[in-house]
């Protein structure tokens, strides 16, 4: 187990906008993780995504080494923002955007 965690350290450290979901963004497969992703892609940013149900592995450690026990996952410059609820609540007040734009360096006009 301990490369499984070397791996999703590797994916944190390397994407400053990672989503751990169900599916991928084009195909989500559960309701929250496609919450998420439309919350993320409103605002305007590329972002990466591993799909958990493609890595059992993942999906059984992430939880743990989180300690965050539902999926999606949102990991922006290596630290967990949250799940679904959060992203979402985030998006509507305007803090996601902050967040995103932020973490890829840009600035609103």
């Amino acid at each position: 187990m301990s490369n499984t965690i070397e791996t999703i350290k590797e994916q944190i450290s390397s994407n400053d906008i990672l989503l751990y979901m169900k599916g991928n963004p084009r195909a989500p497969q559960c309701g929250f993780s496609s919450q998420a992703v439309q919350a993320l892609m409103s605002c305007g940013e590329r972002f990466a995504f591993v799909n958990i149900l493609d890595n059992p592995d993942i999906r059984a450690e992430l939880p743990k080494f989180a300690n965050w026990p539902t999926f999606p996952q949102l990991w922006i410059k290596g630290e967990l923002v949250g799940g679904c609820d959060i992203i979402v609540e985030m998006a509507g007040n305007g803090e996601l955007q902050t967040l995103i734009n932020d973490a890829v360096g840009t600035t609103e006009e």
